[in-house]
C-alpha cells in the first residue's frame, strides 16, 4: 500500500491513525501542499481531485479520508473501527462527519488561502474565522460525548470517530482555540494520545515534518 499525504494535513493524519490501529505497513508518499505539489502533473495523474490523502492498494485507488478508513475496515476487519450494531455505526459516522464536514472544511488550507489572497482578510481575521468555526463545532461534539460518555468517542476502543477527532484538536491548538469548554472532547483526546497508533503518527513525527 502507498499513502500519498502531507504531514500537516489533518485528513491525512486520520488515515495514518487508522493504518496504525490496524497494524498495516505502507509506503509514505509526501505531497507538500504549501509548495503546491498536489497540482503537479505527476500527482494529478494519480488524483483527479488533486487532494490528499490518497491510498493506492494494488489496483485500488481510494480518496477522501473517511472513505479510505472504511475501505481499510472492510478489507482488514481487525480491529474494527466501526461498531457491530447499526445504531452504533450510525453514531460513530455522525460524530466523524460532525468534524469532517462541519468543522474541518472551514479551516483547511484552500479555504484559508482564499480568505487571505482573494478576499484580502488580514491574518488575524483569518485566524478569528478559524477559531469561531472550530470552537463552536467542537461544542456540538462535546454535547454528544457528554450525553453518552465512554472511554473513547464510542465505547471502550478507538473508532472512526476518534481517528477524526484527534487531528482536529491539533488544528484547534494551531489556531489558539480555547478548549476548556469541551472537557469530554479533551478527555477523549488525551486518552487517544496515550496510544502509540495516535502518538507515533503525529504530524511532528512524519518523514516530511518541518520545524
Amino acid at each position: 500500500m502507498e499513502l500519498f499525504n502531507y504531514y500537516r494535513s489533518s485528513a491525512s493524519y486520520r488515515v495514518r491513525i487508522a493504518l496504525a490501529l490496524k497494524g498495516l505497513d505502507y509506503d509514505y508518499r509526501a505531497v507538500h501542499l504549501r509548495r503546491n505539489e498536489q497540482f503537479q502533473e505527476s500527482y494529478a495523474a494519480v488524483s483527479a481531485a488533486r487532494l490528499v490523502p490518497l491510498l493506492r492498494d494494488g489496483d485500488a485507488v481510494v480518496t477522501q479520508s473517511l472513505a479510505i478508513i472504511e475501505y481499510l475496515d472492510e478489507t482488514h476487519p481487525e480491529p474494527p473501527l466501526l461498531p457491530a450494531d447499526a445504531a452504533g455505526r450510525a453514531r460513530v459516522r455522525a460524530l466523524a462527519l460532525d468534524i469532517a464536514c462541519e468543522i474541518h472544511p472551514l479551516n483547511n488550507l484552500r479555504v484559508l488561502r482564499f480568505l487571505v489572497h482573494d478576499l484580502k482578510l488580514a491574518d488575524e481575521d483569518k485566524n478569528r474565522w478559524a477559531r469561531h468555526w472550530i470552537e463552536t463545532g467542537l461544542e456540538a461534539v462535546e454535547r454528544q460525548l457528554a450525553a453518552r460518555p465512554s472511554v473513547f468517542c464510542h465505547g471502550e476502543t478507538p473508532t472512526l470517530a476518534d481517528c477524526v477527532l484527534v487531528p482536529q484538536i491539533l488544528n484547534a491548538r494551531r489556531f489558539d482555540c480555547r478548549l476548556d469548554h469541551v472537557p469530554q472532547v479533551m478527555r477523549v483526546f488525551e486518552t487517544c494520545m496515550r496510544l502509540p497508533a495516535f502518538a507515533d503518527t503525529h504530524p511532528g513525527r512524519c518523514p516530511d515534518a518541518e520545524p
